[in-house]
């Protein structure tokens, strides 16, 4: 008996080792939920970083916009930098939230590697963030004129991620 008992703790652990390692296997690590796709902006109202007045996610004009969610504290965020700042070259117009970051670092980010945002809106605590479902950082948000999140890019962009929406924001 004591034999059994002694063994029990081992089985247990044995067991929970199959049912995480049977989760893991059917579940992708590379899928990222999209529950706003198809939803509205969330109505979140957040400070800007050029005067600190409160500011909408709401585009920055008439037609579909561009939504990134950004940190200084990122290094993906600087990977995907140099193709933010094409695509405003482009005239693309992009918000920038800078989720969970300090006023002084965000600036000093944007100095160096390029502000290719209409506006930047200051989420320090991550309210937006949760709005909108971020899972990290960085984060980008396709928005039709009408105010609807059409895709989400729940990576770095790439150039070629750049083509597609720059294409989709031309329609």
């Amino acid at each position: 008996m004591r034999r059994v008992l002694a063994l029990a703790p081992v089985a247990v652990l044995v067991a929970l080792g199959l049912l995480f390692a049977l989760f893991g296997l059917r579940n992708d690590p590379r899928y990222l939920p999209r529950a706003m796709v198809g939803k509205p902006v969330p109505e979140v109202s957040l400070p800007t970083l050029a005067d600190g007045l409160p500011d909408t996610l709401a585009g920055p004009g008439q037609g579909p916009y561009l939504i990134n969610v950004f940190a200084s504290w990122c290094a993906p965020c600087e990977i995907e930098a140099p193709v933010l700042v094409a695509l405003k070259a482009q005239g693309v117009p992009i918000v920038g939230v800078a989720y969970k970051d300090e006023p002084a670092k965000t600036r000093a980010f944007l100095a160096r590697t390029g502000d290719p945002y209409a506006r930047v809106l200051l989420d320090p605590e991550g309210r937006a963030g949760i709005e909108l479902g971020v899972s990290g950082v960085p984060e980008t948000y396709l928005i039709d004129g009408s105010g609807r999140i059409l895709d989400k890019i729940a990576a770095p962009l790439t150039e070629d991620d750049a083509r597609r929406l720059a294409g989709r924001i031309r329609r």
